[in-house]
C-alpha cells in the first residue's frame, strides 16, 4: 500500500504545472533554411530566417548578422544579411528572407548567423544566440543545370527535322498510290 500511495505521489508530483513559476526574459530561438531545391549558379538562392520568442518577455534590440555569404561568392539581389527590430514581443515569431545570387559553382558550407538581444531596454549586456544551419550544399553550374533540366526543345526541334525524311517519304508513296486508287472505288458505287 506505501508503494502504490509512493507511486501516486511521484506521479501526480511530476505531472503538475509549477504554478505561479513564470519565466523571467525573453528567450529567442531561430532557424536558418535554404529555400531552394536546386543551388544553381547565377540563379536566384533564397535565404529565410525565423525568429521565435519563446519566453514571457519582450526581446529588444534584437540584431542579426549573417556574415557567411562573402561577396567574392555571392551578390545579394534582395534583403540584408544584417537586419534589426527594436523589439519581438513574448509568444510570437518574426520571418526575414533574402535573395542571394551564387557567382561561383561548387560545394559551400551554409553556417550559421549570429543573433543578439536584450533582456531589458536600460540592459547592456547583450545575448548572443546562433542560428541553426544547413550544412553543406552544392552549388551547380547553370550549364549542368540546364543539360539535365531543360525542356530541351532546340533537340527535339533537330530530331523532328531529322526523322522528317524517313518518315515523310513513305507516307507521300502511300498518299500517292491511295489516291490513285480511291478515285476508281468511288466511281463504282
Amino acid at each position: 500500500m506505501k508503494l502504490w500511495v509512493s507511486a501516486l505521489l511521484l506521479t501526480v508530483g511530476c505531472f503538475l504545472p509549477s504554478f505561479g513559476e513564470e519565466e523571467s526574459e525573453a528567450r529567442l530561438l531561430v532557424s536558418k533554411n535554404i529555400l531552394n531545391q536546386y543551388l544553381v549558379e547565377g540563379k536566384d538562392l533564397t535565404v529565410d530566417y525565423k525568429i521565435f520568442n519563446v519566453g514571457s518577455r519582450v526581446a529588444f534590440d534584437v540584431r542579426l548578422k549573417d556574415s557567411s555569404f562573402p561577396e567574392s561568392s555571392f551578390s545579394t539581389v534582395s534583403g540584408n544579411l544584417q537586419v534589426s527590430w527594436e523589439r519581438i514581443a513574448p509568444n510570437s515569431n518574426v520571418s526575414h528572407a533574402v535573395i542571394l545570387r551564387p557567382l561561383k559553382s561548387g560545394y559551400f558550407n551554409f553556417t550559421s548567423a549570429e543573433l543578439s538581444y536584450l533582456l531589458s531596454e536600460d540592459a547592456t549586456e547583450r545575448t548572443v544566440g546562433y542560428t541553426s544551419f544547413p550544412g553543406e550544399g552544392g552549388i551547380v553550374p547553370e550549364r549542368e543545370f540546364d543539360r539535365r533540366f531543360s525542356p530541351h526543345v532546340l533537340d527535339w526541334l533537330v530530331f523532328a527535322f531529322m526523322t522528317l525524311p524517313s518518315l515523310g517519304i513513305p507516307f507521300l508513296l502511300w498518299y500517292s498510290s491511295k489516291s490513285r486508287y480511291d478515285p476508281a472505288k468511288a466511281k463504282r458505287n
